[in-house]
C-alpha cells in the first residue's frame, strides 16, 4: 500500500471516530454501494430517492471525501469509497454483534465470582466443573475474601456474584442458599475446652474481622462466659487447622473443611448446640440485576445440581 493510500486509510478511520457517524449513514452508504445506484437502494431501503441522495451527500460532507464517482445517474465507488465499504461492513457487523450480546440471554463471556476461601477450596470445584460443562462459553474468574470484603466488591461492581456466609453486610442483594454447613469447635486431642487461665482453651484461632466463623467463635466463648486471653489471626483455614492440631488454641470451622486435612486424627471435634451448629453460605448478587451468567449459576443451585 502506497504512503498516500495509507494516509487516506487512516484519515478515514480518524474522521469516523471524531465525527461519530451514525450507523444509519453507514447502512445507507453500504446499500447504495452494493445495489449500484440510488434507485435500487431506495427501493431496498423503502425510502424515497431524494432522501437517499441527500443522506449520501451529507455523509460525504462529514467525511470530506467523495465516496462515489458520478457519471450521469450511474454511481461507482471511488478509492475512498472502497476503503469505507470495508469499514462499513466491519462496523455494521460489530454493531449487530453488540446488540446480540446485550439482548441475547445465552450465558457467555466472563463470570466474576467472589467466595470465602473454604467455600472456594472445598465446595466450588465440583459446582464450577458442572457449570463449565453446561455453559462452555462462560469463562470463570474467582477471587477469595471474607464476607465483608466480598460484600464490598459486589456493591462496587467488581464481581458479578459472591458466595458468602451469613450475615451478609447490608446492601441491595438478591440471595439463595448455596450450602448449609455443620459447624464444629476444633482443638487438639489433648486440649480440654474447660482448661484454666493460660491454657490453649483460652486462645482463639481465627481469621481476620469480617469472617462469619470468627464471629460465631466469639459468640461461643461469650456463651460460656469465657473471654479469650489471646487471639491468633491466621490467613487460611489450613493454618487455622494446623495450629489447632498442635495445641495452640481453639477454632471453629465447617465440618467439611476439617474432614479434608491429612492429620484429622490429631484433632478433636466438639459439637455445638442446636441452633448454633448450622450456617448458610449464600449465593448473592446485586438486587434487580441478574445477568445471564449469574442466572445460569443460580439455576444449578435451585435444581440441586451444584450441591
Amino acid at each position: 500500500m502506497a504512503l498516500s493510500e495509507k494516509m487516506n486509510y487512516w484519515n478515514i478511520s480518524i474522521l469516523y471516530l471524531r465525527l461519530a457517524m451514525e450507523l444509519t449513514d453507514l447502512y445507507i452508504f453500504r446499500t447504495v454501494a452494493r445495489e449500484g445506484g440510488i434507485t435500487r437502494a431506495a427501493e431496498k431501503l423503502n425510502r424515497v430517492q431524494s432522501n437517499v441522495t441527500t443522506r449520501v451527500r451529507q455523509f460525504e460532507e462529514k467525511l470530506g471525501v467523495d465516496l462515489f464517482v458520478r457519471t450521469g445517474k450511474r454511481l461507482t465507488l471511488s478509492p475512498a469509497g472502497n476503503t469505507m465499504l470495508a469499514y462499513a461492513d466491519r462496523m455494521l457487523d460489530l454493531a449487530a454483534e453488540a446488540q446480540n450480546a446485550v439482548t441475547d440471554r445465552a450465558p457467555r463471556g466472563p463470570l466474576r465470582l467472589g467466595a470465602m476461601e473454604s467455600t472456594a477450596a472445598i465446595r466450588l470445584p465440583a459446582a464450577l466443573a458442572e457449570f463449565s460443562r453446561r455453559f462452555p462459553k462462560v469463562t470463570i474468574e474467582l477471587r477469595t475474601g471474607n464476607t465483608l470484603e466480598l460484600g464490598a466488591t459486589l456493591l462496587a461492581g467488581d464481581v458479578d456474584a459472591i458466595f458468602a456466609g451469613e450475615p451478609l453486610p447490608e446492601g441491595p442483594f438478591d440471595t439463595l442458599t448455596a450450602y448449609v454447613e455443620e459447624l464444629v469447635v476444633v482443638t487438639a486431642r489433648n486440649v480440654p475446652l474447660d482448661g484454666p487461665p493460660g491454657s490453649p482453651s483460652r486462645v482463639m484461632l481465627a481469621f481476620e474481622h469480617g469472617c462469619p466463623h470468627r464471629m460465631r467463635l466469639e459468640e461461643w466463648f461469650e456463651s460460656r462466659a469465657v473471654m479469650p486471653e489471646r487471639i491468633v489471626e491466621l490467613g487460611s483455614w489450613h493454618a487455622v487447622l494446623g495450629c489447632a492440631a498442635v495445641g495452640m488454641g481453639v477454632a471453629l470451622l465447617p465440618r467439611v473443611v476439617v474432614d479434608t486435612i491429612p492429620d484429622r486424627a490429631a484433632l478433636r471435634l466438639h459439637e455445638l448446640p442446636d441452633g448454633r451448629n448450622r450456617a448458610r453460605t449464600l449465593l448473592a448478587w446485586r438486587k434487580g440485576v441478574t445477568p445471564p451468567n449469574v442466572e445460569a449459576l443460580a439455576s444449578l443451585y435451585r435444581e440441586g445440581s451444584a450441591i
